[in-house]
């Protein structure tokens, strides 16, 4: 089996993207649209480890590193609910990078995960996503625009992802995004929710 090699991304959040959609759509056609209902935890101990449920699947991705302002992400778990407290406590919980609670139940249905274990966590918040996402190809590289939805406050991205980073940086480039920050969505969100600190001086800053 070939080694399959984690993709370098960039995303953006802002309120509307403007000649950004404009020009992504005059260099390729829309190829797929997309909705999702997800579910984000996340941590006030730990920003490496992206951590997301989607159709009772749970992925947990880990931050590898930064290269020329893209950022490499790789999975780290994948799981799936009903699941049991010693998944959940040996490798759920060292993703999160605070204290472990203590479980009275054996297994855990997606419910009883966020009600039980979540919400009651003072350093854990379960963030509701929706996402509406619409996909490109661009300069080899996979694109996307989507709506997001955080616990129902509505703001846009715009992604660039390939294992090539030259080609990310170049498609940049061709849509506009070179003066946008790089912000991934725990970091987005995270400011949605006041556990981090909005971009500084940038004229294109994510705004929510």
């Amino acid at each position: 089996m070939p080694e399959i090699k984690p993709r370098f991304e960039f995303r953006a959040f802002a309120q509307n993207f403007g000649i950004v959609e404009e020009k992504m759509r005059q260099l390729s056609a829309v190829e797929q649209i997309r909705e999702s209902l997800e579910i984000y935890i996340i941590s006030a101990g730990n920003n490496e480890n992206n951590t997301k449920i989607r159709d009772n699947l749970m992925d947990i991705k880990v931050f590898v590193q930064e290269q020329k302002g893209l950022e490499q992400w790789n999975p780290r778990m994948k799981g799936q609910f009903p699941m049991t407290a010693a998944t959940i406590r040996d490798e759920v919980f060292p993703a999160f990078g605070v204290a472990v609670p203590a479980f009275k139940r054996e297994v855990y249905t997606l419910e009883q995960y966020i009600n039980e274990i979540i919400k009651p966590h003072p350093d854990l918040a379960a963030v509701h996503i929706f996402k509406r996402r619409m996909g490109f190809t661009i300069n080899g590289c996979i694109a996307e625009l989507a709506d997001v939805y955080v616990n129902g406050a509505k703001t846009m991205t715009a992604n660039l992802e390939s294992v090539d980073v030259d080609a990310i940086l170049a498609a940049k480039k061709r849509v506009g995004l070179d003066g946008y920050e790089n912000v991934n969505y725990l970091l987005a969100i995270k400011r949605v929710l006041g556990m981090a600190p909005m971009a500084g001086d940038s004229v294109y800053q994510v705004k929510f």
